[in-house]
C-alpha cells in the first residue's frame, strides 16, 4: 500500500514526520506533497496512491479532494487548522486514524465533486473542479451581473445580483450557507444554486436534482469565477457561459463515527441548534 501525504502550509515537520512513521509502522510506504503542488507534477504518483491523508483544515481537505476524489483515492483528512468542519480526525487522534483505516475498522461516505467548465462561444476556456462550490460575482468596478440560468436544457430564469454560487450538499455548509442558503445533509447528490445579494426579494436559493447540469450565461458582466475559494479569481465577460455539473465519480471520504455524527459537527464547529439562552 502506497499512502500520499498532503501538508497544509502550516503543517508542524514533527506532524508529518509522525504520520509517516506511524503508516511505516503497518507496512505502508509514503510520500509527500504540498497542497499548492501542481497537479501535474505529481500525477504519476497519485496513479499509484491507495490513501490519500490531509494534515491542515479545511482548504487543505478541499485541495486533497480535488487530487483523490476523480482518481477513486480514499480521503483522510487531519485537522491542524482552526475550524476543521470537513475532517473528522484531530491531530491527536493521528494514530488510531491510520491504524483504523489499515485495519479496516472505517466507513466510505461519498460526496459529490462539482466540475465546471467555461465556455466563451464554441470554446472551452477553462475547466475545474472542486468539493465545495463554484462562485461567480461581479468584477470590482463592474455593475450588478445579469445572469440567465438553465437547467437539464430548460430555462429557470434570469436574475439581476452580485453574483451566484453553485454549491455541492458538502459545499451547502460554506459559502453558501454564510449567503442565506439551506443546509443539505452531505452524501446528498443534489446541487444548490444561492443568488448572491439578488435585486428581487422574491429571488431565493433553489435545489435541483441530481445528474443535470446547471448552465450560467453572463448575460451582463463583468464577472469573476473562483472555485472552492481559490485565491487567484478567473475572468468571465459578458456573454460566457458556465456549466456546472456533477462529476462522474464521488470522493471517498474516509469515516469512522456514523454518519449522524454530521449533526453533532453542525452543533460542535457551527454552533446550529445551540440556544443563545441556556435551557433550564
Amino acid at each position: 500500500m502506497i499512502a500520499c501525504i498532503v501538508s497544509g502550509p502550516g503543517a508542524p515537520d514533527e506532524v508529518k514526520k509522525r504520520a509517516e512513521e506511524i503508516f511505516a509502522q503497518h507496512g505502508v510506504e509514503c510520500w509527500h506533497a504540498t497542497r499548492d503542488h501542481a497537479e501535474t507534477a505529481i500525477a504519476s504518483r497519485l496513479a499509484k496512491t491507495d490513501v490519500l491523508m490531509t494534515l491542515g483544515g479545511d482548504g487543505t481537505f478541499l485541495a486533497g479532494a480535488r487530487l483523490a476524489g476523480p482518481r477513486g483515492i480514499p480521503l483522510l483528512g487531519v485537522n491542524l487548522g482552526r475550524l476543521g468542519f470537513l475532517t473528522e480526525l484531530e491531530e491527536d487522534q493521528l494514530e488510531t486514524g491510520v491504524t483504523g483505516f489499515i485495519e479496516g475498522k472505517h466507513r466510505i461516505e461519498e460526496r459529490t465533486i462539482l466540475q465546471v467548465e467555461l465556455l466563451r462561444g464554441s470554446r472551452r476556456v477553462a475547466r475545474s473542479m472542486g468539493l465545495n462550490e463554484v462562485v461567480v460575482d461581479r468584477a470590482e468596478d463592474a455593475r450588478m451581473l445579469r445572469v440567465q440560468i438553465e437547467v437539464g436544457g430548460q430555462g429557470v430564469g434570469v436574475i439581476d445580483a452580485d453574483g451566484v454560487i453553485v454549491a455541492t450538499a458538502t459545499g451547502s455548509t460554506a459559502y453558501a450557507l454564510a449567503t442565506g442558503g439551506p443546509i443539505l445533509e452531505p452524501t446528498l447528490r443534489d446541487l444548490l444554486l444561492v443568488p448572491m445579494n439578488p435585486f428581487a426579494l422574491t429571488v431565493r436559493p433553489i435545489v435541483f436534482s441530481p445528474q443535470q447540469d446547471i448552465v450560467l450565461s453572463i448575460v451582463r458582466g463583468p464577472a469573476e469565477m473562483r472555485v472552492d475559494g481559490g485565491r487567484r479569481g478567473r475572468a468571465v465577460a459578458t456573454g460566457d457561459t458556465l456549466r456546472c455539473s456533477p462529476h462522474p465519480r464521488r470522493l471517498k471520504v474516509i469515516r469512522f463515527g456514523p454518519p449522524e455524527d454530521f449533526y453533532r459537527r453542525l452543533g460542535d464547529k457551527l454552533g446550529w441548534g445551540r440556544p443563545l439562552v441556556p435551557m433550564k
